[in-house]
């Protein structure tokens, strides 16, 4: 606990260094608050923070703010609150999806992409909590691997949102590839030396491949869009490479990232350490309903995605017909990430 808070200490210490004023993103979560936390210990005064919300759709609340606010008030930081309308959020997925370096189906990156526009009109750098869960064992799919004898099935199982038996009903023939390439790619970065353990050997492919190919990328093409530049303190190499030698068993602990709540019980309030952990809820694009269901239903009944074939008519017949009933292991709407897929080949012009 206390080697890991000295850590973090240092590397959001380190991250202060710039020319210009450094904010940071504040979700609400503990990864963000004890940033945030750690800057005011330091004696930043004045810091600003920035937290965004979105409407609530199908019942599902769209913001944290009573998380954020608890922080902000707690440390008194300079408080930027976003509430995005329907009408807005639409608006901005054409710009968010042409910032996209390669297709991110994940629904916080118009999140951050609305977010870095309004932050970059204050400051030009912020930190952020981005790579805490694969560092230190947040996600809900490490506890499952901790007793595995077979951790490459174990791991798809919890993991994959689309089996190689499920893209077969999904994908044209002419677009499946041969095999099992995802899971042979697992399979292979499993094998690697250095890892003995079920839960270290997903950390490390997690932290080396999807963090790096999914979040950071997300939120540095969205930071960019708008000339913001995001560092992430969670990701220092001497952080990373203390978390790499602690034990699973003691980032499992307490619903995950135990040792990292342990440490930030030292700085932020005990409210947001021991909640149900959150993330960047954007639920009119996980129910896609009136303008964004018809936006998706252009481009995929568009000629150039007719023309491209990747998808079995039979499949995005039944995606249509019922939208929200058609929801991934890890909670995602199969047709907004099919549609997204297919909007952004056709802004890139592919």
């Amino acid at each position: 606990r206390d080697r890991v808070l000295e850590a973090l200490r240092l590397s959001v210490k380190r991250r202060m260094v710039a020319d210009v004023p450094v904010g940071v993103l504040l979700s609400g979560g503990v990864d963000s608050s004890v940033v945030v936390g750690l800057l005011a210990e330091s004696g930043q005064t004045g810091l600003m923070t920035f937290s965004i919300g979105f409407e609530e759709a199908n019942s599902e609340k769209g913001d944290e703010f009573v998380y954020s606010d608890l922080i902000a008030n707690h440390f008194q930081t300079d408080h930027h609150k976003m509430m995005i309308e329907s009408s807005r959020l639409l608006e901005a997925l054409p710009g968010t999806i042409a910032a996209m370096s390669e297709p991110m189906v994940s629904y916080d990156n118009v999140g951050f992409y609305l977010l870095s526009q309004e932050v970059a009109k204050h400051i030009k750098v912020v930190q952020s909590g981005q790579g805490a869960d694969e560092v230190f064992g947040g996600y809900h799919w490490y506890p499952p691997l901790a007793a595995s004898n077979n951790v490459t099935a174990d791991y798809a199982r919890v993991f994959f949102d689309r089996s190689r038996e499920t893209m077969r009903q999904h994908l044209a023939d002419e677009w499946l590839a041969e095999g099992d390439p995802s899971l042979d790619f697992v399979a292979d970065h499993f094998a690697a030396a250095g890892a003995p353990a079920p839960v270290d050997k997903a950390l490390r492919l997690d932290t080396n491949v999807m963090l790096v190919d999914d979040p950071v990328k997300r939120v540095d093409n969205m930071t960019m869009a708008w000339g913001l530049e995001a560092r992430v303190p969670f990701l220092d190499h001497e952080l990373v490479e203390l978390a790499a030698r602690i034990p699973a068993e003691h980032k499992l602990a307490q619903g995950g990232k135990g040792v990292l709540k342990e440490a930030a019980r030292l700085v932020v309030p005990s409210e947001v350490i021991d909640r149900k952990k959150g993330y960047f809820p954007v639920p009119a694009l996980k129910y896609l309903d009136g303008p964004y269901l018809a936006m998706v239903r252009d481009a995929l009944e568009s000629h150039a995605a007719r023309d491209r074939g990747l998808f079995r008519d039979s499949y995005l017949t039944a995606l249509f017909d019922k939208p929200n009933d058609h929801i991934t292991p890890l909670r995602g709407s199969e047709l907004w990430q099919v549609g997204l897929l297919e909007m952004w080949l056709q802004t890139n012009g592919i």
